[in-house]
């Protein structure tokens, strides 16, 4: 039996990842992305009529798995939820350890298209922002915290600014700080 590879969208969402985040997205040209998939322009807009339309798909494409490695770090952790919190802190400096890390490819995406806020990819990527708002939200609302939406929202920004930070600065030791700072916020808001 022949073993059936990615299909050639798969292909194009996986050269455009790559491309997209290593790159930028204005800096990565529709070509370059067809080479890097091994196919013609042509095929790449016979499944995504346009670079608007691919660079929301590469960000949808990032929506699940980076949620998903943030509850992993939350659930792996022991003690409370303000640890658990912490540890996503942890999470994201150990990967800004990494020598290929370039940030968050959300916050990234965005900036580059700040002058277009109705771009599909700028409402895709604020729709994964509130999606770990939310999830915050339900975290600490099963914790029994007070004002669960506003401490996840605080987090939230916590979180950007710390991404953003990492960034700028290429230390992670400003994730480990967030960490501390995120643990402190929690723990305050438990004891009320």
């Amino acid at each position: 039996m022949k073993r059936q590879g990615p299909s050639t969208r798969d292909r194009i969402l996986t050269a455009a990842n790559t491309l997209f985040y290593n790159e930028g997205i204005r800096a990565t040209s529709v070509d370059a992305i067809a080479e890097k998939a091994g196919i013609t322009k042509k095929t790449l807009y016979y499944h995504f009529p346009s670079k608007d339309n691919l660079v929301a798909s590469y960000l949808e494409s990032r929506d699940q798995p980076n949620l998903e490695i943030f509850a992993q770090w939350f659930d792996a952790c022991d003690g409370t939820v303000a640890d658990k919190v912490a540890a996503i802190f942890t999470g994201v400096g150990k990967g800004a350890r990494h020598p290929k890390w370039k940030g968050c490819g959300f916050q990234r995406t965005v900036a580059e298209l700040a002058n277009m806020p109705g771009h599909p990819a700028v409402l895709v990527g604020a729709r994964h922002k509130k999606k770990f708002e939310a999830w915050l939200t339900v975290k600490f609302t099963e914790a029994g915290i007070d004002n669960p939406a506003d401490i996840a929202r605080h987090i939230v920004v916590l979180m950007e600014g710390t991404f953003a930070i990492l960034l700028m600065h290429r230390d992670a030791d400003y994730a480990d700080a967030a960490a501390v700072a995120a643990r402190q916020l929690v723990t305050a808001a438990m004891v009320r």
